[in-house]
């Protein structure tokens, strides 16, 4: 009985078209998949998928901390051996968002860790993920874009040519450029130029902020890096001035419920202050961050919010529209997926 409860309740999210707008490609694995590429490649992990498991996902008796967190990826780094598993990853990333009902996703990807493994040009890399993607959202009738995402432990050389190849695919999709990585124990400051001379390319940006760091990491994105959108932000509220500042600007908030717990921003999931952040009137939206990592989807993301920070299901109906206007797609493609989802979300 308690399975069906559980079941119908998730179909009712399940049916909502949704938006995403922060999804990390290097999170969205799939562990069979994992296993597969392990065998093909000569990749050392463990042989059953719940060994492995435990390497790449976040477990329920681990330490909730963004060590452990961070710490899955140095595994999943492994994987991406060719460029047919690189095509593979991100086609079946894009089948798992439409099979949950998204009809608009951003998928961000970060060409350094892709293309590490093997040592592949940065420019191959981008073409795969952009070829892919494309064939992908026509095969599963899903409207996707990319981000180019860069890491702050990282040198400021290789953000520079991740920034002028992405301007270089804007055609292809990629649409924005994002600053992630270990907010904690590296700044943000030294990217400034680039970020400015991606906007002057067209590209849009988003900056990981007020996740690992404090809420002047989220006036620092807003002020100098003018970020079109801020990555989690959630600790925004620990400064009145900067949560009048971002709603000033309008500046849209990427919020990710069990990355953050997992992560350790927030104690626990009742206490997640995405409710209060709409109540101070900022522009919050709902993410997965890393469904696979995190053992999630958007539908799950959903019912946390209604169910456990009691957000009512016209408030997440708002939420849709809201990712959809931050979009950013051209303008007028804009418009036209807003209309698109009105049309659906009003026959809710």
């Amino acid at each position: 009985m308690n399975q069906n409860k559980t079941t119908a309740s998730l179909n009712i999210y399940q049916v909502l078209p949704k938006v995403e707008l922060h999804r990390h490609l290097e999170g969205s694995l799939r562990l069979a998949t994992m296993l597969e590429i392990a065998n093909q490649h000569g990749v050392t992990v463990p042989p059953r998928i719940l060994d492995l498991s435990s390497l790449v996902q976040v477990q329920d008796e681990e330490p909730f901390t963004f060590t452990n967190f961070l710490e899955k990826f140095k595994t999943l780094r492994l994987f991406y051996r060719s460029p047919e598993v690189i095509d593979r990853i991100t086609r079946e990333a894009i089948e798992d968002a439409a099979r949950d009902n998204v009809r608009y996703m951003e998928l961000r990807f970060t060409p350094v860790a892709l293309s590490r493994a093997e040592g592949f040009p940065l420019h191959d890399v981008m073409a795969w993920v952009c070829d892919s993607t494309r064939r992908a959202a026509d095969e599963f009738g899903i409207r996707v874009r990319l981000i180019a995402s860069v890491n702050r432990h990282e040198s400021v050389e290789l953000a520079e040519q991740v920034a002028w190849l992405a301007a270089s695919h804007i055609k292809d999709g990629i649409l924005g450029l994002d600053l992630a990585g270990n907010e904690a124990e590296f700044p943000a400051g030294p990217f400034e130029g680039i970020f400015k001379e991606a906007r002057q390319s067209g590209l849009k940006t988003t900056i990981h902020a007020g996740e690992w760091g404090g809420a002047q990491n989220v006036g620092e994105a807003i002020q100098r890096f003018e970020a079109d959108r801020i990555g989690h932000g959630v600790r925004v509220l620990e400064d009145p001035s900067v949560v009048a500042l971002a709603r000033e600007r309008g500046t849209v908030f990427e919020v990710c419920i069990t990355s953050n717990y997992q992560s350790g921003v927030v104690p626990a999931l009742s206490a997640h202050p995405l409710t209060r952040m709409l109540q101070s009137g900022l522009d919050a939206t709902l993410n997965t961050d890393d469904p696979s990592v995190s053992r999630i989807t958007l539908t799950h993301e959903f019912k946390l919010a209604a169910e456990d920070l009691g957000l009512p299901f016209e408030v997440l109906k708002q939420r849709v529209l809201a990712a959809a206007n931050a979009a950013f797609l051209p303008d007028d493609e804009r418009r036209a997926l807003v209309a698109d989802l009105e049309g659906k979300l009003t026959l809710l």
